[in-house]
């Protein structure tokens, strides 16, 4: 079966390659695939978001003739939640500062935004929606709870990572190697639900 993950975001398309294992015998990003379409994700939740994503990829590739019987297009919309800014920046996360994706400015305004603020408690949230050809669809989120850092800490990650503090670990998202994170994200949540759910 083949996956096309409905991403450019080169971060995201690997971490969700290396959590699939041999789950499918070829996974490609969008620009693998050959399709260069730009989606306005500007539905009001995560799932909307990734609904949108999964749907309009999925048409074009299909127009495409990309896709045979069983195979799939997989979409997901992250967000951060934190509690005492009531759930934001949340379906907003990645134009939090500006438009653009702009990684810097979203976390300056996220620690800004807590200034002074007690409860630094938040979670990540993944909404993913994969639709197959001629089969049914599969819709799940997955979540992990932490706390907003006073700073940033680690090099790795990207997004958010390097301010979300997860207290098992002892360690923020960027702190972690790339495995330890696929062990324990939010991303690697939903996914196993979602391949639950094929199963």
């Amino acid at each position: 079966m083949k996956l096309i993950i409905a991403s450019n975001n080169a971060h995201k398309i690997e971490e969700i390659k290396s959590m699939l294992g041999t789950k499918f015998a070829v996974v490609q990003g969008m620009a693998e695939a050959g399709i260069f379409i730009d989606v306005d994700e500007d539905a009001e939740t995560l799932t909307g978001n990734a609904r949108k994503k999964a749907e309009e990829i999925f048409a074009a590739a299909d127009g495409m003739g990309l896709l045979s019987h069983g195979d799939a297009v997989l979409a997901d919309d992250t967000g951060l939640l934190a509690d005492a800014l009531d759930g934001a920046p949340g379906v907003r996360s990645a134009r939090y500062a500006t438009e653009g994706h702009d990684d810097a400015a979203n976390r300056a305004k996220l620690l800004s935004e807590l200034t002074g603020v007690t409860d630094r408690a938040a979670h990540f949230a993944t909404a993913m929606v994969l639709i197959r050809k001629e089969m049914p669809e599969i819709e799940a989120v997955g979540r992990v709870y932490g706390e907003i850092t006073r700073e940033e800490r680690g090099e790795n990650g990207f997004g958010y990572d390097s301010l979300f503090y997860y207290q098992p670990m002892e360690k923020t998202f960027a702190e972690m190697t790339s495995e330890e994170k696929n062990q324990v994200s939010h991303r690697k949540n939903a996914l196993a639900l979602v391949l639950a759910a094929m199963e």
